[in-house]
């Protein structure tokens, strides 16, 4: 059949809008009863924002790749994907439902520009910021696809390249891959227009938006979004310097109330995607290299009060085992009973990199996430204010100014007290690269493709175990001893520079993936994206 065929080739579309029959005796007949023509299109959007961090923040695209890559993270049990030999399932999966999302947001375009139904989708909305709402978020999506794997099948609402073939299921079943020139161009260039084309005085859709509530939001996003895009290829595509002027001058995100993330359900229906995977399983905890950073064991900070935040104590204290409730640990983070420990012996991390063999002599001591991750109603950020002040701080030259309110915001987000706050920021060092890119990176907690790209721009933090060098772990004896991390990956010495590409993109798309992989440089985990400056 012909919709077998799309899905097949592409891997990407679940649903179109096209009416694609299996032969034309069957037009009448082969028509889901269930669907219609003219959708909700704040249910498209919310429906497709919902897909993209349920997958992107899962425990297989975010904790079995690149959370534990960038160490916020180790696995209490197999390790081998910590060691980089991630299942190839997972890659497929995360450019699958990728290009998934994208067909959804194009559909909200397409329903406002079809004269047919752009009538009925004026109801849900004005059109200009509907347009301008799917063209950011399609940004969004082809940016993490681009930062993963290098050139890809592109989409562009404002540039009709002959490069830019994908989502076209009608009229391309095998689209070329775009270069990554094109692709990072074409964002700055898309975010720039969708900021302009908005109605920033406006609501974005009529009911139903529980992303930004307004056309002022969105601006502030979609310009912050350009800044991170231009920060990253600055030097290397022309014109992003100027976009990141131009950005900051058209206005970023000003305060906390400017963050922009998913907000998930305070009940088992609808809960956030690490929560739900917690209520079934237990591979993950918080790794001892991120413990590390922010007990001040490395790097230039002193004790981090985030790190209480953002980890559980790794035992109960005696007043919850003597409560009568016989309640476990993991059960008192599920549903939100575990006490906050401000201790930072009860901090520990489970040793990344190590061998599955020596994993659950770890486990018992290692620290899971906090309550306020692992929570049925946490909100996934797409995007803070907390980062925008780093990268204003980069712009500037290494602000000083912008490097404390970053540390300042990030601090607030977490609900850390208002004394500890001052009393931190007043230790820190002073602002440098180094300072700055690793708070970055502490800012970004939870956020791992952004993190992964980062480190592969910036080569910070600096304070992450690679491939060759010693670790620590504890011994039953109470003492500890050393190990090495050995990565899995043949010849990769450092972080992982890319994802390979699809398996079923590899036979379906052959010619196509043949020559992106050459022009890349090979589908390799080690061949570096055009940004990748460590």
């Amino acid at each position: 059949m012909k919709m077998k065929k799309v899905v097949l080739i592409l891997s990407v579309f679940a649903i179109t809008f096209a009416t694609n029959s299996c032969s034309d005796q069957f037009d009448d007949i082969d028509i889901n009863p269930n669907s219609t023509e003219k959708p909700l299109t704040y249910g498209l959007f919310n429906s497709a924002n919902k897909e993209l961090m349920d997958n992107t923040r899962d425990q297989w695209q975010s904790a079995r790749i690149t959370l534990p890559w960038v160490q916020y993270s180790a696995q209490r049990a197999y390790t081998e994907e910590d060691r980089y030999q991630y299942r190839l399932s997972t890659g497929v999966s995360l450019w699958s439902f990728s290009y998934r999302v994208a067909q959804d947001y194009k559909s909200i375009i397409d329903l406002n520009n079809d004269p047919a139904t752009s009538v009925q989708m004026a109801k849900y909305g004005p059109k200009e910021n509907q347009i301008a709402a799917a063209r950011v978020m399609l940004s969004y999506v082809f940016l993490t696809l681009a930062d993963s794997f290098g050139d890809i099948p592109y989409y562009s609402y404002g540039n009709k390249d002959a490069d830019f073939q994908a989502l076209n299921v009608n009229g391309q079943l095998q689209p070329k891959f775009a270069s990554q020139q094109k692709v990072y161009a074409d964002i700055l260039k898309e975010l720039k227009e969708a900021s302009e084309m908005l109605d920033e005085n406006n609501i974005v859709f009529s009911q139903g938006d529980v992303l930004f509530g307004s056309g002022a939001k969105l601006k502030k996003f979609a310009n912050s979004l350009r800044l991170r895009v231009a920060t990253r290829v600055k030097g290397v595509v022309p014109g992003a310097e100027a976009h990141i002027q131009d950005a900051i001058a058209s206005g970023v995100m000003t305060s906390n109330d400017d963050n922009v993330g998913v907000g998930y359900e305070n009940n088992l229906i609808n809960p956030a995607p690490l929560f739900n995977d917690f209520r079934t399983r237990s591979d993950f905890a918080i790794s001892k290299t991120f413990v590390d950073l922010l007990k001040g064991n490395t790097g230039n900070f002193n004790l981090d009060p985030r790190l209480f935040k953002f980890a559980t104590k790794s035992k109960l204290s005696a007043a919850e085992l003597a409560d009568g409730t016989n309640k476990s640990l993991k059960a008192r983070i599920l549903d939100g009973s575990i006490t906050e420990s401000t201790d930072p012996a009860d901090f520990n991390g489970m040793p990344y990199g190590i061998p599955s063999s020596l994993a659950p002599s770890q486990a018992s001591s290692a620290n899971f996430f906090s309550k306020n991750i692992l929570k049925p109603n946490y909100t996934e950020i797409l995007m803070e204010y907390s980062e925008v002040q780093f990268l204003l701080a980069e712009a500037n030259g290494w602000s000083q100014t912008n490097y404390v309110n970053g540390v300042r915001a990030s601090m607030e987000r977490w609900g850390v007290a208002t004394a500890d706050i001052n009393s931190y920021v007043a230790s820190l060092p002073a602002a440098s690269k180094e300072n700055v890119l690793t708070q970055k990176y502490i800012t970004l907690f939870m956020q791992p493709y952004e993190a992964w790209a980062e480190y592969r721009r910036t080569g910070y933090p600096n304070t992450l175990l690679l491939p060759g060098q010693t670790g620590t772990l504890n011994v039953a004896s109470g003492g500890v001893t050393t190990y090495t991390f050995n990565s899995l990956i043949a010849g990769l010495t450092d972080l992982p520079k890319r994802l390979f590409y699809p398996t079923s993109v590899q036979t379906l798309n052959t010619v196509n993936y043949q020559a992106a992989a050459a022009a890349i440089g090979g589908d390799k985990m080690d061949t570096k994206l055009i940004w990748d400056n460590n």
